[in-house]
């Protein structure tokens, strides 16, 4: 993944300073005092971290997200209204590990003017993480793919919030654990479906590699046309390997992601139709941004909840039609 050169400002406040690395150190400085009642300004970035945001923080925060529904974060650039928003907010948090590619020398440059700046990444073991050789020196950052890692994100959103509002962190950790319990279940839910796939059909083909935790977490194959980042062009080559392997294994179906465009996955369908195999599109999967705002796909455990059961049904396994908790849409 490459990192943008281009560094932004607004009307030439930031000072900018040199990239040291994907986590900024953190400000120490303590936050400014507030009148009671007063929330804090917290800016996110994708839908997955502000959904941990909001449900720890609770009351205490306003919580703005950069990001919208079907946004590619991986090749997402600040505006100038983001940029005013960043400056303005007594906190920021995302996800790291380079998913914001375009957005790091950002985060460094705010922290690098105290902005007190948070990666939920942060605190993961790099035993844990993934290293795609096409991504040779850096981690896969699709890590809310495996509910468990997530969880462990949860709990450092949980442990950065008390200590930086250290007057309410009894409520910040309470919050957390709360929502990891909630996360337990789904994980549990997300392999019992999955382990209901016949053996032979428990392979994952999407638009781009942002899959891999799952595929590692609850025993799937894992295929896709693009590779960790969708900066990377996929070629015809990249196209003519998938249709081969279609070919030869006989999937029922592969996915299409929607903050993902769908063309290469339709040029593979076209070349497995060229070679007699017909292939169906299973259904929409969300990888890098969560549904539309306001309904249960806009939250992070209805998007897991959507990914999971969409892809059983899809691929011969046993789930219901609307999901762990009743509440997907059905399509």
């Amino acid at each position: 993944m490459r990192i943008a050169a281009g560094l932004w400002t607004v009307a030439g406040s930031l000072v900018l300073a040199g990239c040291t690395g994907d986590y900024p150190t953190p400000s120490t400085a303590a936050p400014a005092a507030h009148a009671a009642g007063k929330t804090w300004r917290i800016v996110t970035t994708t839908g997955m971290v502000t959904d941990i945001v909001r449900e720890v923080a609770g009351p205490r925060a306003e919580v703005t997200a950069l990001m919208g529904p079907g946004v590619d974060p991986h090749l997402y650039k600040p505006t100038r209204n983001d940029m005013r928003r960043l400056l303005d907010a007594d906190l920021v948090i995302y996800s790291g590990l380079l998913l914001e590619g375009r957005m790091t020398d950002t985060f460094v440059q705010l922290a690098n003017q105290g902005k007190r700046v948070i990666a939920v990444t942060s605190g993961l073991e790099e035993t844990k993480l993934r290293e795609p050789p096409e991504f040779a020196g850096h981690y896969d950052p699709h890590v809310w793919m495996d509910v468990r890692l997530w969880s462990e994100c949860v709990h450092t959103v949980g442990e950065e919030l008390a200590k930086f509002d250290s007057d309410h962190a009894a409520e910040y950790r309470q919050r957390a654990e709360a929502y990891r319990a909630r996360l337990v279940e789904l994980d549990a839910y997300v392999e019992q479906v999955i382990a209901s796939i016949p053996a032979a059909q428990r392979v994952l083909v999407t638009a781009h590699d942002a899959f891999g935790y799952f595929g590692a977490r609850y025993g799937l194959e894992v295929r896709s046309v693009q590779g960790v980042s969708t900066e990377s062009e996929a070629g015809v080559q990249d196209v003519n390997r998938l249709v081969e392997f279609l070919v030869e294994r006989k999937l029922p179906a592969i996915f299409v992601e929607s903050s993902v465009n769908s063309k290469n996955i339709a040029a593979v369908i076209e070349g497995c139709e060229a070679r007699g195999v017909t292939v169906a599109i299973g259904a929409e999967l969300y990888s890098d941004a969560l549904g539309e705002a306001g309904t249960y796909e806009g939250t992070y455990v209805g998007m897991i909840d959507a990914n999971a059961t969409r892809i059983a049904r899809a691929l011969g396994g046993d789930a219901p039609e609307t999901g762990w908790q009743g509440k997907l849409t059905t399509r």
